[in-house]
């Protein structure tokens, strides 16, 4: 015997855990999207670990600049320097505070501090970490750097603001599907550092880890904080009088 829904009776239905993407309910997905963020932070304070403490990653370093530089070409050097001035400051804010008003005006409250905090955390890296390093650019950039070398500013603000924004703004299939642009866009913005020989590859390798673990972690943290409210508050009077 079933119900109208084709529900067989005594069987619960709840709305958090009918939503799926592929055949996983969504508080699982959740939990594996925070912990694929958490591994990539970590796998990035390994690199800033390395890069710190040892000269180990050098030798890759500096073979792969050598191949950026004998590979230079004139309008790939014009594209690079685009996406260097694309995800620059003055650019990337206009951008990052135009994303916060529209994620106010859909009045998504827990989604707003998540962007917020995950960009705000990322900036509060920067500095310290630098600092820390202080590890000298590469000679001969093609463009004006400013500060330590280690971690790309670039790489951390590319990969926070193209991934948190796919975050923020998508579900489902949708957010799939903008998730592989947001990596590739990233990606190709920190290779565009190395080209132009403002950074170490590594230097861009650790800022991307650590940048995408961030805005995959912390949106998801708050996710699962949420949901782990709401099944302790268990169904809400009006969902049960309605089953």
């Amino acid at each position: 015997m079933s119900t109208l829904g084709g529900r067989p009776p005594g069987q619960p239905q709840h709305r958090a855990d009918v939503r799926q993407h592929g055949h996983e309910p969504l508080p699982v997905l959740r939990r594996r999207m925070l912990v694929t963020g958490l591994v990539l932070f970590l796998l990035g304070v390994v690199v800033t670990a390395l890069v710190a403490t040892s000269s180990v990653l050098q030798p890759l370093d500096d073979r792969f600049r050598e191949l950026m530089v004998a590979a230079r070409w004139g309008p790939l050097v014009t594209v690079c320097t685009a996406l260097s001035v694309g995800f620059g400051t003055a650019v990337l804010w206009p951008v990052r505070i135009a994303v916060t008003v529209v994620i106010a005006l859909r009045r998504r409250w827990s989604t707003l501090f998540a962007w917020v905090a995950t960009v705000a955390l990322s900036e509060l890296l920067v500095g310290p970490v630098k600092a820390l390093v202080d590890r000298p650019r590469p000679p001969g950039s093609l463009v004006t750097t400013t500060a330590a070398s280690y971690p790309s500013g670039h790489a951390i603000a590319s990969a926070v603001t193209s991934i948190g924004v796919v975050m923020a703004l998508t579900t489902g299939r949708r957010r799939l599907h903008w998730m592989i642009v947001a990596v590739v866009v990233s990606t190709a913005v920190a290779l565009s550092r190395t080209y132009l020989s403002a950074h170490w590859l590594t230097d861009v390798i650790g800022g991307s880890l650590l940048g995408a673990g961030l805005a995959l972690a912390v949106p998801e943290a708050v996710e699962v904080w949420g949901d782990r409210r709401v099944s302790r508050r268990g169904p809400s009077p009006r969902s049960t009088a309605g089953s």
